[in-house]
């Protein structure tokens, strides 16, 4: 199955006479483009950026295995430049997810020298000539190469019980700025799931932690000052926030910086804790079933 995914296919086109790419044409500025050009030319050697890149098939794990590569450093080079690289010269049937080489879609998400990171937004600079090492999100099943199958966080996405605006007879919602300010945090969420990848009770307990990203979700819906619906019950028991032991791993690799443990996990296993454990409470609800009871025994006397 060849997965590229959401991605482009990479040219193998040469601009004639310069010994370039087509996307380095693309992907650099034009002074780069003659100092460039001018080096080959000129027959100067090139620094090299060593890569060893995971290759397997999820149908056939046998045959997981790992490639080097060795593709010339230009500046300002991403990992993902040099995947390309890659595709273009050596490969073309390795596959890797991307899409807009930019930080924005989440889609080419990696484990880098075994750290979560987006292949597009980390420069090979980082590593400092040591060999970087490519491998797919292992909290998800393989597909192919550096693609894995990320569609159970949409099956998790629609069980999250969604956003219900409370009535209101004016018709005319008004908040405070600080409420806008929160929800607006969780909303810049680009969905890449390397919170998911890199928390380990995602990875043991699948079935009974929803993980950091749909916490995330569900507390834009309870911060939000105009919805209504209380969703303790569904995160206590199918949402499973009580597995987070917060060790704040999310968030470190969180590339929009959305402070996940702080502002969304924690207030998350509060609400769940004072409205199912606090005793408090649960002496309020004793006291207004009891009283209910009553009412309904002198009501059928």
């Amino acid at each position: 199955m060849e997965a590229r995914g959401r991605g482009k296919a990479t040219g193998e086109e040469k601009v004639e006479g310069s010994g370039l790419d087509f996307f380095d044409f693309v992907e650099i500025g034009a002074g780069e483009q003659i100092e460039q050009m001018e080096k080959q030319s000129a027959g100067g050697e090139r620094r090299q950026i060593t890569l060893r890149v995971f290759r397997g098939i999820g149908t056939d794990r046998s045959k997981d295995r790992y490639e080097v590569f060795t593709v010339p450093y230009e500046d300002g080079m991403v990992v993902l430049n040099a995947i390309h690289y890659i595709q273009s010269h050596f490969d073309s049937s390795l596959s890797a997810r991307w899409n807009c080489k930019a930080g924005r879609c989440g889609s080419c998400s990696a484990e880098i020298n075994g750290w979560p990171k987006l292949m597009c937004k980390t420069p090979v600079d980082e590593y400092k000539g040591e060999e970087i090492t490519v491998e797919p999100m292992k909290a998800f099943p393989l597909l192919r190469d550096l693609v894995t199958d990320v569609s159970e966080n949409y099956e998790v996405a629609k069980a999250i019980p969604p956003f219900t605006p409370r009535e209101s007879t004016d018709h005319i919602w008004s908040m405070q700025q600080m409420d806008v300010d929160r929800s607006r945090e969780f909303r810049s969420c680009i969905e890449c799931f390397l919170c998911q990848d890199i928390c380990h009770v995602v990875r043991e307990h699948k079935e009974n932690y929803i993980g950091p990203r749909w916490v995330v979700k569900a507390a834009s819906f309870d911060m939000h000052p105009m919805d209504s619906l209380n969703r303790s019950e569904f995160m206590k028991e199918k949402g499973g926030i009580g597995y987070c032991n917060i060790t704040k791993c999310c968030q470190e690799v969180c590339p929009e910086h959305i402070i996940i443990t702080d502002d969304a996990i924690i207030p998350e296993k509060e609400r769940v804790v004072d409205i199912h454990y606090d005793p408090i409470v649960w002496a309020f609800k004793k006291l207004k079933r009891g009283t209910s009871r009553a009412s309904k025994n002198s009501t059928k006397s």
